[in-house]
């Protein structure tokens, strides 16, 4: 399988985990962190309204699990996985844990298609996040192959 392919299917295991946290009555978001061997190490869920915690997003709920896991220099060497391109606070938080790549799926600027006009917009790429940092982190995304799957997720859900 090459990296591509071990990308697409990690992904698809961040939108089920979006879909499990739909089910669960939160936000349709979900994340994984795979090792430098392509193991799944961790998946976490958005639990912001089941949590009552805004900061409850499915990427910075894995950084605290993978924080408490691994050494910086192993998260330096792992991916995460996202159903939906990171917010800028979930942005910092993968750089403060030293994460060294990130892959989404859906963008941000889809996302906000879907949900349409909403005061609570950040639009902040993580990309340009990650540009004002010193530290490289390598991006990939929005993946276009799964574009229906990552966009199902959401529908429905913001009306």
């Amino acid at each position: 399988m090459n990296a591509m392919q071990s990308d697409i299917e990690h992904l698809k295991t961040a939108i089920t985990t979006a879909w499990r946290a739909r089910e669960n009555g939160n936000h349709p978001f979900g994340a994984v962190l795979v090792d430098e061997n392509n193991r799944v190490v961790l998946q976490a869920e958005n639990t912001v309204i089941t949590g009552r915690d805004s900061t409850g997003h499915a990427e910075t709920n894995l950084v605290r699990l993978a924080n408490q896991q691994f050494s910086p220099d192993q998260l330096a060497r792992c991916t995460l996985y996202s159903s939906t391109e990171p917010c800028a606070m979930c942005a910092g938080a993968i750089y403060w844990s030293q994460i060294g790549r990130v892959v989404y799926a859906l963008s941000e600027i889809d996302l906000y298609a879907i949900i349409g006009p909403s005061p609570d917009h950040l639009l902040l790429a993580c990309r340009e996040v990650f540009a004002h940092s010193e530290r490289h982190i390598e991006v990939l995304g929005p993946i276009s192959v799964l574009d229906v799957e990552a966009r199902a997720v959401h529908e429905g859900f913001w009306k």
